[in-house]
């Protein structure tokens, strides 16, 4: 795994160049707080990586200031983006950590997701996400044929937005899965006590989220995994895209699986003035280069692959929203 977040970190170096030089003149942040929201409840993936963020970003920044995180969960972290721009400080001392499944449903079904992902400014993604989709092993489900001959499975979510749930609703609209959703859960780490206790049968997650004792003690069993990168420890498991029948269903799931590309987005308001953007911007690139970072990212089993720059993760949005329409329509049925 630390050869895998090494290379990670060897890319980076090498793809971030530009951002890092891009900052000619740095904003000092001296006595200032800057705080990391969490758009979901502590103890979840979004949850780790804010911390594991917020613990080093601070010693790159110009001026050391004091970095805090704090939760703001609701709407599948929607709440939090919001605050960005409805009530939170504009000076660059606060950054939001998001689902970015969001980014797909804000063009599927804008009413429920209104928010326009171009006019973000993004600081930086810490890492790309595998995510996959597992059984509890108590239920019997041993691969995807009883996956998908199952009368009725029922997964968990924080709310139609999330990835959890965009990739359950894949696995039930173009594969004939009968999952039930229920969905309104603060974050990651209540489904996981609700899979525990019987209430929930399955999950989509990211791998880094994905508890290493129940892989250890065969507590869950794999079934598919939406990402074509792998990480060196995971169980072997086929690939969604293996499951596409024909052209259209690969055209789908290319705009779905996007998001995951962009893994653990953190963004600011477009308001926030360009020197500080561009300050925060460069410490965030030397952070994921840190090995201080790196050792804490290992030891906590948070891979770190295919980190971007804020500069490349604002390109991988537009990419998004230039999908034709006619996609995303047949995208929206999909996921619904």
């Amino acid at each position: 795994m630390m050869s895998l977040r090494i290379l990670g970190a060897a890319a980076a170096a090498s793809v971030f160049i530009c951002a890092a030089q891009g900052a000619a003149v740095a904003q000092d942040f001296k006595g200032k707080t800057i705080r990391v929201i969490v758009g979901f409840s502590p103890g979840g993936g979004y949850d780790a990586y804010g911390r594991l963020i917020g613990r080093h970003m601070g010693k790159q920044i110009d001026g050391k200031p004091t970095v805090i995180v704090q939760n703001m969960p609701g709407a599948g972290s929607m709440t939090a983006i919001r605050y960005l721009d409805a009530g939170g400080p504009k000076d660059g001392t606060a950054m939001t950590i998001f689902n970015p499944g969001l980014i797909t449903q804000s063009l599927t079904d804008p009413k429920k997701a209104p928010i326009d992902f171009t006019k973000l400014r993004f600081i930086g993604s810490a890492s790309s996400d595998i995510r996959l989709c597992y059984a509890w092993g108590k239920t019997g489900i041993k691969s995807m044929d009883d996956f998908l001959k199952r009368p009725q499975i029922v997964m968990g979510g924080t709310t139609s937005g999330s990835s959890a749930y965009v990739n359950g609703a894949l696995l039930r609209n173009m594969f004939g899965a009968k999952i039930k959703h229920v969905l309104g859960y603060p974050g990651s780490a209540e489904m996981r006590i609700a899979i525990e206790r019987g209430e929930l049968e399955a999950d989509c997650g990211a791998w880094g989220s994905t508890p290493q004792s129940w892989i250890k003690d065969k507590k869950i069993n794999m079934l598919v995994r939406f990402s074509k990168a792998s990480a060196p420890d995971m169980p072997q498991m086929p690939y969604i895209m293996d499951f596409a029948k024909g052209a259209e269903h690969r055209q789908i799931l290319n705009v779905i699986l996007a998001p995951s590309e962009i893994g653990r987005p953190f963004v600011q308001s477009a308001k926030v003035p360009a020197q500080a953007l561009a300050t925060l911007r460069k410490a965030f690139v030397d952070t994921v280069k840190d090995k201080a970072f790196m050792a804490e990212a290992d030891k906590g089993n948070r891979e770190i692959i295919g980190p971007m720059s804020g500069e490349e993760a604002e390109t991988a949005v537009r990419e998004i929203y230039a999908t034709p329409k006619a996609v995303i329509a047949k995208v929206g049925g999909m996921i619904k």
